[in-house]
Order: C-alpha cells, then structure tokens, then sequence
C-alpha cells in the first residue's frame, strides 16, 4: 500500500465520514444516486434529498418503472436537472440491458447517460472495491496541492496529470473506504478556503504546502462576465385557484419540468393571456433574479386572471391547470416553486 494511501485510511478510520446515508447500507443503486446527487451539490445539502428520494424509490427497478414527472418532482430544489433526466434514462437502460442492476464494468457504465470517468470510477470502487481512480472538484484540489501544479486543472494537460497521480495512488485494498477518504479529505481539510493543513495526513508529502502556496493552489478557472437574460412568466389563475402550467421541453433550461409559460416583453405576455381566457389584474409585478451556472434571468412574474378558462392553447405544448394541492406532485423548477408558495400564503 502506497505511503499516502495507508497515512490516508489510517485518517479516515479516525476522522472520517461513516454515517453518510448511503454508506448504510451501501449498494450499487445508493451509491451512484448519491454520487449524481453529489455532482455540482455539497453533501450536507444532497443528504434530505437522498433519504426522500430513497424512500420514494428504493431501488433501480423502482426509480425505471416511475415517471419522469415524480423523479424531477423529487429533484425539485436541487438544481442541474439534468441529472435527474439522465438518472432515470440509465435506470431504464439498466432494465433493458443489464437485467435491472448497475453493470460493474467501466466501459458499460460510461455509455449510461450522465455517467463520466470520476462517477464511474467512484461506483466501481465503492461498490464493488474494484481499483478504479476518481477525480471530482474535491479530489483535483488535493492533488493539485500535493503535486504543486499552479495551473487550473480543466486544463487538458493538468487533468491528464491529476488522473495519474490518481490512480497511481490507488491502494491494493479498502478500495471503498479509500475513495471515501479521498473525498472526504478534499471536503472537509483540505478545503479551498483556509485549509486545516495541521489536520491533514499527507501534509508533510503536499508541495503547496513547503511553498506556502495553498492559497495559489489550485488556480482558479478564467472567470467570464456573467450574461443576462430577462423574460415575463405570466401567473394565471382561474377563479377556483387553479393555475394554468407549461411543461417545458426536454432539453435546455429546466428542461420536462412544469414551469409558468413565458413570454418576452409585457404586450407579448398580455396577448398570450388572452388565449387563456385572461386578462392583467392589477396586482404589482414580482420581480427577482435567479443565477445559473451560466447565466443569470431576470424574471418579471404579471398576474393575470381567467373569467373563462381556456383548456389548452396549443397543441405543441403540455400544459394544464393545477390546483396549489397538485404542485407537491410535480417537477418545477426552485424559483417557481418558492413563488407560488410565498404567494399562497400571503
């Protein structure tokens, strides 16, 4: 066992995370929910989701046969729905091809949507201990500090370092707890902001470290001006309460998640409304920010109100009235969801 590997479990069996939800028990189908979940998410947020969603469905047979509507509706809040979609794809290719449970094989795994090297990695060694590297946003900073590179490691050269450095440091077993110390080292010492450096295990092997270079190291990503972007949602409710949304298509932002229809100027809204039957009401417009990853929308919401409720509008599009009761049920995206909330309780 290489010297990092045994300082590393010798840590983790000390300070590590043992009570992760999905570590109890730990299979195959709770190890790979979590790891998405985890993609873009911190643990301490991802864990009410996991248990919620475990509940709901157990097991992958369970999440193949729901519907994409209750898997995006546990989703709802969590953000990056594209996970969730990919989830429940590869759930259903896992029933058609590989009789219902995760293929232990690297290649059968990475041609599951949503499943790249690090995911598949983690799985692999988590699941089934087999000796497979990982390399999430945790990881990079580790060994990026530990080799001294001062360079952002998306780039090319820089990860294919960091993938063997790596796997080079794999041990010959405890492949599980291993990768879990790993992860669990990035999170919770060697952080990005003020590392716990005399916590740390491997510290006296961290070049970053001897150089005082923490704070440097890793470089971060070139930052971009972030743009804009502005729309109208138009808030229609007939006059039992029941509100009128669009399922929005399968890809892009929000993608098959139920959302308010939109237009993109105020006239553009108002004539919208008319083919449901509604007209602008004189409540103020509610206006707020929400931030992508990408971009950033400005949302503009008007209320309008239905005297004679128009069914359906267009054929092209999903959409129905929803009474405030049906929306647990759905997938909508945070922003809609906590405005219709806040606005039912005042």
């Amino acid at each position: 066992m290489s010297t990092f590997a045994d300082a590393l479990l010798r840590w983790f069996d000390q300070s590590g995370r043992h009570d992760l939800p999905w570590q109890h028990p730990r299979s195959p189908y709770r190890v790979w929910l979590s790891e998405i979940m985890l993609q873009q998410t911190q643990v301490s947020s991802a864990i009410g989701y996991f248990e919620r969603f475990v509940l709901a469905l157990p097991d992958l047979p369970a999440l193949a046969a729901g519907d994409l509507d209750r898997v995006l509706a546990l989703w709802s809040g969590l953000g990056y729905y594209s996970r969730a979609r990919n989830l429940h794809r590869a759930a259903r290719i896992c029933v058609e091809q590989h009789g219902g449970d995760l293929p232990r094989d690297i290649d059968a795994l990475l041609a599951l949507p949503g499943i790249g090297r690090s995911t598949a990695g983690a799985i692999l060694a988590q699941a089934w201990e087999l000796p497979f590297p990982i390399l999430d946003g945790n990881v990079k900073r580790v060994l990026s500090r530990q080799l001294g590179l001062r360079e952002w490691p998306g780039l090319r050269d820089v990860e294919r370092q960091l993938w063997q450095a790596s796997e080079a440091r794999l041990p010959p077993q405890r492949l599980a707890d291993y990768t879990q110390a790993l992860m669990d080292l990035g999170a919770t010492v060697c952080r990005r902001q003020r590392p716990r450096c005399g916590e740390c295990p491997v510290a006296q092997a961290c070049i970053a470290r001897q150089e005082g270079l923490q704070a440097d190291i890793p470089a971060r990503k070139p930052r971009r001006e972030t743009p804009e972007r502005a729309t109208f949602m138009l808030w229609i409710t007939d006059r039992q309460g029941k509100i009128m949304l669009q399922q929005r298509p399968a890809t892009g932002v929000w993608g098959s998640l139920w959302s308010l229809p939109e237009a993109q100027t105020t006239p553009d809204a108002e004539a919208l409304a008319k083919r449901y039957g509604a007209m602008r009401t004189d409540a103020s417009p509610i206006c707020f920010q929400h931030v992508f990853s990408h971009f950033k929308l400005n949302v503009t919401a008007l209320r309008f109100c239905a005297e004679r409720p128009v069914t359906r509008v267009s054929d092209a599009a999903s959409e129905a009235w929803f009474t405030h009761a049906d929306l647990g049920g759905l997938g909508l995206p945070a922003p809609v969801r906590r405005l219709l909330a806040n606005c039912q309780e005042s």
